[in-house]
């Protein structure tokens, strides 16, 4: 059985890994250059059939929830990304392999390709939807930009696919209860027994896939001798990100524990005296 982060299971020796790195190419599958430059062109024009597809969604959902706003229906686009990069990246990485973490840097598939491109049209379609309408902050627009440069790259070297599509596993995991949660807010449901189970398994879900799943990817990242140096230091911007929104997710959950503390001290009053009584 392999370990999390065994990068092979035999050892090649030296002479070959020298051999081997030294004669790879910018692009690690050798295309030639026709082959090559025919493969990008296509790449491109399915990203931007993926962009105008997602756009296209969007406008549909516009016109036929004309009584919601623009942010309901770009939030329904985003669950659907959402569920649909989960359920590919899942099935990628515990079906169709190789492993991430004994795996890295290996060369792309046509299937990690595919749910590459379906996410780089949406990330394109989202970052410039955020920016029309100013709703997303520094962080959130550097982690649509870093996705957006990160899927290019690896697109573009034709290798480290799986590690990038676990990565989006990772990050788009907790978006359908982001959304829910968003939802719920604007539905007035989110103060109920509903919400409650929402934002705690949010809290859960992203401390276990960002920060441990997380770390541990980015560490099997740093010891394998396969992955590009650009690759790690995207890993590591990532990842570097991933903890900026855990700031702000432990600013929330510490708020969370507050408002759930006063509402227990209200209701214990309220079953000792029959009234609030006087809250500071």
């Amino acid at each position: 059985m392999e370990t999390v982060c065994s990068p092979q299971t035999s050892k090649p020796s030296s002479h070959k890994r020298h051999s081997r790195r030294r004669d790879v190419p910018l692009t690690p599958s050798d295309p030639q250059p026709a082959d090559y430059r025919e493969t990008m062109a296509l790449l491109v024009v399915f990203a931007i059939l993926c962009l105008c597809c997602w756009a296209s969604f969007y406008f549909i959902l516009c016109i036929i929830n004309g009584s919601r706003s623009y942010e309901w229906n770009c939030r329904l686009v985003t669950l659907v990304h959402g569920i649909v990069a989960v359920c590919i990246t899942a099935y990628i990485g515990y079906v169709d392999g190789p492993w991430p973490f004994t795996h890295p840097g290996t060369k792309n598939t046509p299937l990690q390709i595919s749910a590459l491109v379906v996410s780089l049209g949406y990330f394109i379609f989202d970052m410039a939807w955020c920016v029309y309408f100013r709703t997303e902050g520094p962080v959130m627009l550097a982690h649509h930009t870093m996705s957006i440069l990160g899927i290019l790259l690896t697109l573009w070297l034709g290798e480290s696919g799986i590690e990038s599509c676990a990565v989006l596993f990772g990050s788009e995991v907790t978006n359908p209860l982001l959304q829910t949660r968003w939802f719920l807010k604007q539905t007035g449901r989110y103060e109920t027994p509903l919400g409650n189970a929402v934002d705690v398994l949010f809290v859960l879900l992203f401390v276990v896939m960002r920060i441990f799943v997380g770390g541990t990817m980015l560490y099997c990242e740093l010891i394998s001798p396969r992955p590009r140096f650009f690759i790690k230091c995207g890993g590591v911007a990532m990842y570097a990100l991933s903890w900026a929104f855990m700031v702000d997710i432990v600013r929330f959950a510490m708020r969370k524990s507050k408002s759930w503390h006063k509402q227990r001290v209200r209701k214990e009053m309220v079953e000792a005296n029959g009234h609030d009584g006087k809250m500071d």
